[in-house]
């Protein structure tokens, strides 16, 4: 495939679909960046949906803050892949969130009854003088294996011609494969593929029958359409029929988000996700491949199904979402709600950074009919405001009230919890770490927040938050940098 570089005027109307540029980066104003492109100069095909960043809030207006979370790590990985190949992402494709809740914060467990944990503090904003930023986290109870009920997964995967390759029907079996046998003998699993037309490839599986399993995912191969509507609906019909009472019942679902055969608009897919929301049913969706790939299509679908959505660019991605954090498929926290009440006397403006598509209102917090995200056994979820002090802002001062809700099953009541947060200026491991991951997503961005953000600040920060590290992410993002710091310089 011949690279064209694209004039400077045509880059305007390819952002929506484009999402990495090499050597450069958009809205610098100085050059235009070269888009990997096909012969006859059309920009890569994947898709992003466009994000406007929450803005300031003056907290005499408005005191109350509130939003989902969201415990998606695709946008990273994204990163991970496009850094890799020597590009940059573009700015739709950097959701700050994901680069927050890709990693484990070390945060303490749960104690007693409850399901989660939460903990804030406050920091100096190392990208704007004179500005703090407040750290949110949160932390799902941690469970052995044999603590986490059975699992009846369906494996909707997508075995059109778009998810041939190496890097996506060939990695996705490796995956699989692995992952069977970390899982327990009385889960189950079954296997329906859509292409051309949709097949059940195996019936609802005991593991312990685990060599008949792996047998029908080595035999999967890409080509045809992609019917990915009709296989979504009989995948829930699957998850139905096999639903295993007080367990995990579970849609892994496995594409590049191209569906071009029967139902395609992705609003008739979400109402389709949404309606399986009450039967107790989770969707998981992995995405695949570059150059035809459609995020914006599989995170709507992960946000209004119960689901997940991670990115799957490499072996190492396949082992960190399928074996090493494959807890993380059993909910502990559904319908998780933050709500953050600030103090006028100390706060005068605030800023949260990222969540634009988890914001929710005010009145909805306490709404337990208001569909919410997600939290995993053993995960972290964390997030960022950016903070303006008032004029009363002190040391011993409160800044603000942190209030969570969420339900220990999909159904019932939610609980509550809540902290207070004083004004108390500290340093911490996870406080640098996440203002480095927002320092990068801010400069990757051009973010018109970035202040004096760049990628030698994040390098500072992550660096002084490596002492817990598991499975050395962070010293990989810190290689990461080096080289997006490099492809940054105008030529």
């Amino acid at each position: 495939m011949k690279k064209i570089i694209i004039p400077i005027i045509a880059v305007a109307a390819a952002v929506a679909t484009v999402s990495c540029s090499k050597d450069g980066f958009y809205g610098s104003g100085f050059y235009a960046p070269e888009l990997i492109a096909d012969g006859e100069g059309q920009p890569t095909g994947d898709n992003f949906a466009t994000t406007k960043e929450n803005d300031f809030v003056k907290t005499s207006k408005q005191p109350l803050s509130t939003f989902s979370v969201d415990a998606d790590g695709a946008t990273y990985a994204y990163m991970r892949r496009c850094v890799r190949a020597g590009l940059l992402p573009g700015p739709d494709a950097v959701r700050i969130e994901e680069y927050l809740n890709y990693f484990t914060f070390d945060y303490p467990e749960p104690s007693g009854e409850e399901m989660v944990a939460i903990n804030a503090e406050v920091g100096e904003c190392p990208w704007s003088a004179g500005h703090k930023l407040l750290r949110l986290g949160l932390k799902g109870k941690s469970l052995a294996d044999s603590e986490i009920p059975d699992a009846n997964y369906i494996l909707l995967i997508d075995t059109s011609g778009s998810m041939n390759g190496y890097d996506r029907i060939d990695l996705l079996k490796k995956g699989l494969v692995s992952m069977i046998d970390y899982m327990k003998p009385s889960d189950r699993i079954a296997i329906i593929t859509y292409s051309g037309e949709v097949k059940k490839v195996l019936e609802s599986t005991l593991v312990k029958d685990k060599s008949i399993i792996k047998k029908a995912i080595n035999k999967l191969i890409a080509s045809g359409g992609t019917a990915g509507g009709a296989a979504m609906k009989m995948a829930y019909d699957e998850a139905t029929a096999h639903y295993v009472t007080g367990g995990n019942n579970r849609i892994i679902m496995c594409t590049d988000g191209d569906f071009n055969v029967g139902v395609t608009s992705t609003d008739a897919l979400v109402e389709m996700v949404e309606s399986y929301l009450d039967k107790g049913i989770y969707l998981s969706i992995m995405g695949f491949g570059m150059g035809n790939f459609q995020d914006s299509r599989m995170e709507s679908l992960s946000n209004h199904g119960n689901g997940t959505y991670n990115y799957i660019d490499s072996e190492e991605e396949m082992m960190k979402v399928f074996v090493n954090e494959r807890s993380r498929f059993f909910s502990v926290a559904n319908d998780t709600k933050c709500q953050v009440g600030f103090n006028p006397e100390t706060v005068d403006s605030y800023r949260l950074i990222g969540y634009e598509n988890r914001v929710m209102n005010n009145e909805d917090f306490e709404n337990d009919k208001k569909d919410a995200g997600e939290i995993g056994a053993g995960q972290t979820i964390t997030a960022l405001y950016e903070i303006i002090p008032a004029e009363g802002f002190a040391a011993e001062g409160k800044l603000a009230e942190f209030n969570v809700r969420y339900k220990k099953v999909l159904g019932q009541d939610s609980r509550a919890l809540s902290m207070s947060v004083p004004c108390t200026v500290a340093e911490s491991e996870n406080l640098n770490l996440a203002a480095g991951l927002a320092a990068y997503g801010l400069t990757l961005r051009d973010s018109e927040y970035k202040g004096e953000a760049s990628i030698s600040m994040a390098q500072e920060l992550v660096g002084d938050a490596l002492s817990f590290d598991p499975h050395g992410f962070r010293k990989q993002l810190l290689e990461l940098m080096k080289k997006a710091e490099s492809l940054r310089t105008p030529r």
